[in-house]
Parts: C-alpha cells; structure tokens; sequence
C-alpha cells in the first residue's frame, strides 16, 4: 500500500504538489477561524454546501483529461457572491432592502472545502479516482472570487455598483482559473506556457461562462428570493454539464474507435505488435515539442494511430510491417489507401489528408505553390507539419521497434539526419531526438 501511495505521489509535478499544498494549508486556516467563532447565517451555509457536495458528486471529465464541477463550482462561487438572504431571518439593510450575507471569506473557503469533502466521498467508496489538483484548483478560484468580493458587501456600496462588481470579479475568476490551469498543465504536458493557455481558453471559457454566470444568477435571486432559488436557478448549469457530457463522451468514443482500427493491422500480422502505438506517443510528443495546439495535437495522435492501415491492400505484407524499406510507390500508395479508408468515416478529413501526405519527402514535397497573382510556381508545398511527424515517428519505429538498445537509438537517429537533406525535415528529426532523450533518461 505504501508503495503505491508513493507511486501517485510522484505522478504529481512541482506546480500540482504546489497548488495542493497551498490549497490544503488555506482550507486548515479557513476551518480553524469558522470554528474559532462559529457559521454564520448557519441556515444558508448548508444549504449551499449541500449543493456544492451533490456538484461534486456529479463532476465529469471533459476531453483532454480536465476535471470539472460545474454545478458545485457555481454553487461556490454565488455563495462567495451572495449580498443577501431575502427578506426575513434577520436584520433587513436599509440600503439593499434585504437581510445581508455578513459571513466572511474564510467561511466561504470552509465551506466549499467541507461540501467538496463530502461529494468525493461515494467517488472515493467506489474506488474511483479523482484529479486533487483539479479540486484544488476549483477552491482557488472559489478563494479569488470570495477574496475580491465580500468586503464589498459590507462596504455599503449601491445595488448597481455591487453587480457590476460581480461580472468584474466573475471575469478575473475565469481568467485566474485559465491560468493556474495553463502552469499545470504546460509543466505537466511540457508544452509552452502560450500554447496552454490558448489550449485552455478553447477548451474551458464556453463552460466557464456558463458556470460564472450560473452563479451570479443564484447570488441575485438568492439575495432577492432567499435559499429557495437555488431549487431553481442552477437547472440551466444542470442542462449545460450535460451537454458537455455527452460531447465529451463522442470524444473519448472517436478515440476509442480509432484505437481499435488501429490494432486490425497489428492482428493481421502486417506491423509489429505495439506500432501504432509507439508512433503516436513519439509524434504526440514531437508535436508538443513544436507547438502545436491541442487540437492539432488530437488530429495527429487519430493519424498516427492509423497511419498504416493502407498496408491492409497489401497482397504481400511488408517483412515486420517496415515501410520505410519500401519503394518511395509502395509507401505513398500504402498512404493514399490509408487515407481513402480514413475518409469512409465522414468525420476525419483533415486526418485522411494528413496520413496521405505522410509518405511525400520534405524537401520535394507536393503540388506545387502559387504566387501573389495565383499563378503556379515552380516551388514544391512541403507537407504539414503532422504529416512531417508521423514520417519521422514511423521511420525511427521501424528501425528500432521496441528495442531498448540506445546505441542502436542514437545510429537510427543519425540516419535520418544524414536523410535530412531531402526525406526528413531536419527540424523534426531534431524534436524526435530530444523527445527520445527524454524517454532514456526516464
């Protein structure tokens, strides 16, 4: 048990061990101060409590591997937004005309922690597991927001000025959740902090908006109705989350499906066993190391996987399935069979183009370009940088295999250094080198 334990542990990066540490170290001060001096408007604090525990209990994981809470993160975040509690129950503010929300930030981060807490419980029950830094990261957020916005509740600003105040910090908190999701992930997926954070804007503002305004829906007609609007305001982030369950179900199912196809030529005896999949993980990893976005970044894991499907038309099966032996026509018609099987889906164009073009050298490239006045030219279109990858990926796994030999590693990488000149594109070649260092060093 205690090796295991430490085998989860050290699957965390610094920044992810970082944002738990501080998480944890916030919520021991949040509990200890509520406790020192009580719940205040105890009544409301377990009502959102409750809703933040059964969010948690519905969370879900959207592609890309990202936890996510809506109902719970809402539910958080309007009660850090929360001015009032209706009309009676106490002391109703001459200015707001409502019994105020007097409870402190600290309250707010107890809260969330303890409704948190409480919702992971049947996940944890059932065996099933669940991202902390992802949890982490919902209280920072929830943190910000309560931070930024309860003293003004009690500043005796006017109505209009307070809801304002509440898009203004809904905004900072979407953005302070971009962020810290950008650093994780940038170190975790060693991508570039840019190229996160655009990741994460794509993947996350849709929802984020939602929940953010979810929010400040139940913080206003809370303070105008009382707890009873919660029954009925967050029913829009209910619909939402399962709109965005069901598209992240297509995702994983694409990819499901793409992985099963990929294995009909490994069955059949026409590559090794386990190719495909070496040579997506070694392009994924190349086109981290150059730049490309998570959705660049899908396409080339579909075409990689199924980038010697072609080989199927073979009468003859290559020997171990190697196509950088073949003739330079063998490959690309393997290539363009390849790419016509990929099109019967409907759905993967742009994957069936890049795994055409994938046999196509780098330096002769295809077609030709056209000028400023639309003219062809005489200058050869190199392929896309996808296909440029799997070229690479595919030509160093069928010289290596599953070989662990690293004398033979580095003499395969320098053959297609000296083919730079016009098979491989020389940049690359370069990513896959550094991309192998790393898996040696490991």
């Amino acid at each position: 048990m205690a090796t295991q334990e430490r085998a989860a542990w050290q699957t965390l990066d610094s920044g992810q061990l970082l944002l738990i540490a501080s998480a944890g170290l916030f919520v021991i001060v949040a509990v200890t101060q509520v406790a020192a001096v009580g719940l205040v408007q105890p009544d409301v604090a377990v009502i959102f409590g409750v809703l933040i525990a059964l969010g948690e209990l519905f969370r879900m994981v959207m592609p890309g591997n990202r936890e996510v809470a809506p109902i719970a993160t809402a539910g958080a975040i309007g009660y850090a937004l929360l001015v009032g509690v209706g009309h009676e129950g106490g002391r109703v503010d001459p200015e707001l005309g409502v019994v105020l929300a007097t409870h402190s930030p600290l309250q707010v981060v107890a809260v969330t922690a303890v409704g948190m807490l409480i919702g992971s419980l049947p996940h944890l029950a059932v065996g099933r597991s669940f991202g902390l830094d992802a949890m982490a990261r919902r209280l920072f957020t929830v943190a910000v927001v309560a931070l930024c916005f309860r003293p003004l509740v009690t500043a005796g600003l006017d109505r209009k000025v307070l809801l304002a105040m509440m898009g203004v910090v809904a905004v900072i908190a979407c953005f302070a959740d971009v962020l810290v999701a950008s650093m994780i992930r940038a170190e975790a997926a060693r991508t570039r902090f840019g190229i996160a954070v655009r990741d994460e804007i794509r993947a996350k503002m849709a929802l984020c908006a939602a929940t953010t305004a979810t929010a400040m829906l139940v913080a206003v007609s809370t303070t105008v109705m009382g707890p009873v609007a919660l029954l009925i305001f967050t029913a829009p982030i209910l619909v939402t989350q399962f709109a965005f369950r069901r598209y992240a179900g297509v995702r994983t199912t694409y990819l499901q499906t793409v992985r099963a196809l990929s294995r009909v030529t490994e069955v059949g005896g026409y590559v090794e066993a386990g190719h495909s999949r070496r040579v997506s993980r070694f392009a994924v990893a190349m086109g981290r190391e150059l730049g490309m976005c998570e959705e660049e970044l899908l396409e080339l894991e579909y075409a990689a996987l199924m980038h010697d499907i072609g080989q199927l038309s073979l009468a003859d099966p290559i020997p171990g399935g190697a196509t950088v032996l073949a003739s330079p026509t063998e490959q690309r018609r393997i290539a363009e069979l390849g790419s016509e099987v990929i099109k019967q889906t409907g759905v993967l164009d742009r994957v069936a183009y890049i795994v055409h073009l994938s046999s196509h050298p780098y330096r002769t490239g295809h077609g030709t370009a056209q000028g400023g006045d639309g003219a062809a030219v005489d200058r050869p279109v190199p392929p896309p940088l996808a296909s440029r990858i799997i070229k690479v990926a595919n030509a160093y796994d069928d010289l290596v295999g599953d070989s662990g030999d690293r004398d033979r590693g580095a003499a395969v990488l320098e053959r297609l250094r000296l083919d730079s000149a016009s098979e491989y594109d020389p940049t690359v070649v370069e990513a896959l080198s550094r991309v192998v260092d790393r898996y040696v060093r490991r």
